[in-house]
């Protein structure tokens, strides 16, 4: 069970922070305890969770020691292109759900050397694959942040720079 003040990733949505733990009456009128939940980089919409839902993919923000590791691992994660788009697209869609940072940087890795081959042709990637690349990055970059203690927006260069730095 979280705690008030925990920040968790939640679904394929990004990363929340617990502002309070409290029971209300369900649509049948019970007793139901609720996770209710801020949006840490956009506090826009607050959400409300039963805590016993098993359905929602909600877990703890990974931590700083497991965040740094991903990141020296990204050079040596496996790419997972699929050339039948069908595929290709439901395989990134399970990967953003699977709540996995490892598949969240796989699903970036993957794009980001796809679409530097489509460049290279004077070609763009499909919209679907932009989008993927486009949400995995969203939700990487939030946990990072949270992890890192930095903002989102310089989660790339952070990347970039310890990645140099293990050269």
């Amino acid at each position: 069970m979280f705690k008030i003040n925990d920040h968790v990733v939640y679904q394929s949505s990004g990363v929340y922070k617990i502002v309070d733990i409290r029971k209300e009456k369900d649509f049948n009128k019970n007793d139901t305890e609720y996770y209710v939940m801020e949006p840490v980089f956009n506090n826009n919409l607050t959400t409300k969770i039963p805590v016993n839902n098993k359905k929602v993919m909600m877990r703890n923000v990974i931590t700083k020691d497991e965040a740094l590791a991903l990141i020296t691992s990204m050079p040596e994660e496996e790419t997972v292109w699929l050339n039948n788009n069908r595929e290709r697209s439901g395989n990134f869609k399970e990967a953003l759900k699977s709540g996995k940072t490892e598949e969240w940087a796989r699903i970036i890795k993957t794009i980001y050397l796809h679409k530097q081959e489509r460049n290279e042709l004077g070609k763009t990637i499909m919209k679907s694959d932009e989008d993927a690349m486009e949400n995995a990055e969203k939700i990487l970059n939030q946990e990072l942040a949270v992890a890192l203690n930095i903002l989102p927006e310089e989660v790339p260069a952070f990347i970039k720079e310890r990645l140099k730095d293990t050269d």
